[in-house]
């Protein structure tokens, strides 16, 4: 018999915006209730078991690659504003106890040793109210009897594999995978469930899922290149075409690209939103004529933009927000995007998705009734786009002209203190770099910094999976200059907001980059001895002012003792 701690309340801190920097225990702040946390609560739980299995049945020849993907899968569906249906959930809680028997059965079959429990052995319960009451036993709080310590680092590794399977169901998509990724998965999921292991072993497990989690995107990077051709720099319009139109948002390439081809000769134009924005660099999707602009900002503003978009609208992957009821009947999800009512766009991983319902709703809505013409803003500064610039950058340098680069990335929100980042970009120095990527640009990603001999100061990388891009840019130039990342006058100046940040972050310290400077707050389930540690081994710093922060960068890059 295994004993729980019954948690009367929902516990949630996996994202930056949790109450009070602590945790949101009455109503999640990304929209989530208390019954969808304990139905996510529940299939992180199945996933931890079946990973035990998995692993074991590696041991002894068992081994499926579809269980690995829906691992991923399963995973990706509790990152933060990603699925917030109670029935797709159940779906994949009794999916994953159907897999966890039929495994089971394998690998005692082939005398694997079997000694597992919780949820290895736990008998679901039939309704949905039985499943919610399952998931109160086992989330963060609970084992009271786990140290605080231990415990954050469990949930920071649980976290990072979140968004590493995001990347790998990405990379799967486009045929790219590699079983190296699944394993590493498996060993994170087991190992939170491994009472033999301490603080280092799990410090050790973060830093290897930051190295997985670069594996991870360089899969993904090579299925959007492969299949789309390596980024170039465009300027994307912000207004809009007279006719129809549907507004993707997201992440999937894969379903943009359907999307534009069963929309094509229809009279349909095509606009991207959010994260979509670095779409309109690649080649092989600039070609298709009715992709036409960017509509809105980030993800956290949809609620307000979306009611303003005359057509129909599909969420790709994660950063859906509770629907107003003005654009609802217009809003259609797919991939693990889910909302309660709301049309989903329902096929496998590896199929190309049948888009007919958007086109038809596109048609019967009035679309945009005359052109808009606005700024443009500029994209497709991918890794070979931006090395293709190394020798301009390079003499630059040499000759004084540029002095610094800042990495200003990551995710956007809501929550008070991310005008930090416009601020910052605003007031940094004429004679530095800003690169960028991941929704966290939105905060000035329309800003004319103007050019350092002919070279853009603001450079957009791309999705934040790009930050693989980011990291090959880094590498060459320490190459370059035959110094390490830490020692370019490179500065990271991050935002994070969820899961795949985390996986991200893991992935800098894994690679030794220091003195990274992170907010708008810290994670909550990284505790103050823990901190400590990242702190010694990284210097890792929570934000202060743009002018305190610049002053403090300014006075490392001239050798003034700050």
């Amino acid at each position: 018999m295994v004993f729980w701690l019954i948690q009367d309340q929902m516990f949630c801190y996996q994202c930056e915006q949790t109450v009070g920097g602590r945790a949101c225990t009455t109503f999640g702040v990304c929209g989530k209730n208390p019954e969808v946390s304990s139905l996510q609560d529940l299939l992180i739980y199945m996933l931890r078991g079946l990973s035990q299995l998995a692993l074991e049945g590696r041991k002894v020849g068992v081994k499926d690659e579809q269980l690995g993907l829906f691992i991923c899968e399963s995973a990706f569906i509790t990152l933060t504003n990603v699925n917030f249906d109670p029935d797709t959930l159940i779906e994949y809680i009794n999916k994953s106890a159907r897999l966890r028997d039929g495994l089971l059965e394998k690998v005692q079959s082939k005398g694997g040793y079997i000694d597992f429990h919780g949820p290895v052995d736990l008998v679901l319960e039939k309704t949905e109210q039985g499943l919610i009451r399952q998931g109160k036993h086992v989330g963060v709080n609970a084992d009271s009897s786990v140290d605080p310590d231990l415990k954050g680092l469990h949930w920071l590794l649980i976290y990072g594999l979140k968004g590493v399977a995001a990347y790998a169901y990405h990379a799967y998509r486009f045929g790219k995978k590699d079983d190296r990724v699944f394993e590493f998965i498996e060993q994170g999921f087991a190992a939170t469930l491994d009472k033999t292991l301490g603080i280092n072993d799990f410090v050790d497990l973060a830093l290897k899922c930051g190295e997985i989690n670069i594996r991870a995107m360089e899969l993904l990077d090579a299925g959007n290149t492969e299949r789309y051709g390596h980024p170039v720099p465009t300027k994307v319009p912000l207004g809009h075409k007279s006719g129809k139109a549907i507004l993707v948002s997201g992440h999937d390439l894969k379903d943009l690209e359907e999307v534009l081809k069963q929309s094509e000769g229809k009279g349909i134009y095509v606009y991207t939103h959010g994260e979509m924005l670095p779409a309109h660099g690649y080649p092989n999707l600039k070609k298709y004529s009715h992709l036409y602009g960017h509509f809105g900002t980030a993800w956290q503003n949809q609620q307000k933009e979306f009611m303003n978009f005359p057509g129909a609208i599909l969420m790709t992957t994660n950063c859906i927000q509770k629907p107003k009821d003005s654009y609802k009947v217009n809003l259609f999800t797919s991939g693990p995007v889910g909302w309660p009512d709301v049309a989903h766009i329902k096929c496998s991983p590896m199929d190309c998705c049948d888009f007919s319902a958007v086109i038809d709703k596109a048609l019967e809505m009035p679309g945009f009734s005359q052109d808009e013409r606005n700024k443009t803003v500029n994209v497709g500064f991918g890794r070979n786009a931006v090395l293709l610039l190394k020798d301009d950058i390079t003499e630059s340098i040499m000759k004084g002209h540029i002095n610094s680069f800042f990495l200003v990335a990551g995710c956007d929100g809501a929550k008070p203190g991310r005008n930090y980042y416009t601020e910052f970009v605003e007031k940094a120095p004429k004679d530095s770099i800003i690169l960028t990527l991941a929704c966290g640009k939105f905060r000035f990603f329309d800003k004319d910094l103007g050019e350092i001999d002919g070279i853009p100061r603001l450079l957009d990388i791309g999705q934040c999976n790009d930050a693989y891009s980011a990291v090959k840019i880094a590498q060459a130039f320490g190459e370059i200059f035959q110094v390490e990342i830490s020692e370019l006058p490179l500065f990271f100046i991050l935002s994070w907001y969820e899961q795949k940040a985390v996986a991200i972050l893991l992935s800098l310290f894994y690679l030794g980059v220091k003195n990274i400077r992170l907010g708008p707050s810290l994670p909550a389930f990284i505790t103050p001895n823990i901190l400590n540690v990242l702190v010694e081994k990284f210097n890792i710093m929570p934000l202060k002012t743009p002018e305190e922060d610049l002053k403090a960068i300014i006075d490392y890059v001239t050798g003034v003792d700050a």
